[in-house]
């Protein structure tokens, strides 16, 4: 494989941050509880670490060693302040949600991670990739986990859409279960821990089996 697709297969699945990594769940486990909510937290998170990955690798060899942690945590404040005042602008009624999570996207481990792990030791190409698909990776766990949550919460899919894509989009909401009363578990951050740890089962489940799949192969392929 190549060292792209190895990039891209650690962002969705190898390494993600969210289910290997089990970073940034403060703001995982808060604002997951609907579908809107999670896609934007992973849109404004995936644009932060576009944005620092790339800045960081384009300036990692002007920036001693002794103050490169102070720099990264200005880069990410900075791309955190872009990527709020872009929501704030546009998606203002998701922002009154949402806000307080985006600025504690400056604190998140998986920003500063990425920044000293990988950006700051690769080029501009692969810090991109890097940063997009580890972010597209925690956008994918977040979406998964909202709508879980959504769904046993609400027993609805895709409410307030129109937060995030306009007032054509509130027709997209799906009611599920009709006459629902809710399940409040779901909803409060318990239920976020329990969706979180249900889906890092599935993910350990589907590595074991692949992994004795290939083990099962192997001796046929060298005999």
């Amino acid at each position: 494989m190549s060292q792209y697709g190895e990039i891209i297969q650690n962002g969705l699945w190898k390494n993600n941050p969210a289910m290997v990594q089990v970073l940034g769940l403060c703001p995982l486990l808060a604002v997951t509880s609907t579908v809107v909510n999670s896609l934007g937290l992973g849109v404004a998170t995936t644009l932060v670490l576009i944005i620092t990955n790339v800045t960081i690798s384009l300036i990692r060899n002007f920036v001693r060693p002794e103050i490169r942690m102070p720099v990264f945590v200005m880069v990410i404040a900075v791309a955190v302040t872009i990527a709020q005042l872009i929501i704030e602008a546009y998606f203002y009624e998701l922002y009154l949600i949402i806000g307080l999570f985006i600025a504690l996207i400056t604190t998140n481990c998986v920003i500063m991670a990425r920044a000293e792990a990988f950006a700051s030791k690769n080029n501009v190409g692969k810090a991109f990739l890097d940063g997009l698909f580890m972010g597209l990776g925690s956008t994918l766990v977040l979406v998964t986990l909202g709508a879980m949550r959504e769904l046993i919460g609400y027993g609805t899919l895709f409410r307030q859409f129109n937060l995030l894509f306009g007032d054509a989009a509130a027709s997209m909401k799906i009611i599920v279960f009709h006459d629902y009363p809710g399940f409040l578990l779901a909803i409060l951050p318990p239920g976020a821990f329990i969706g979180l740890g249900l889906l890092i089962a599935v993910k350990n489940i589907i590595d074991a089996r692949r992994a004795a799949a290939q083990t099962l192969v192997a001796p046929q392929t060298a005999s």
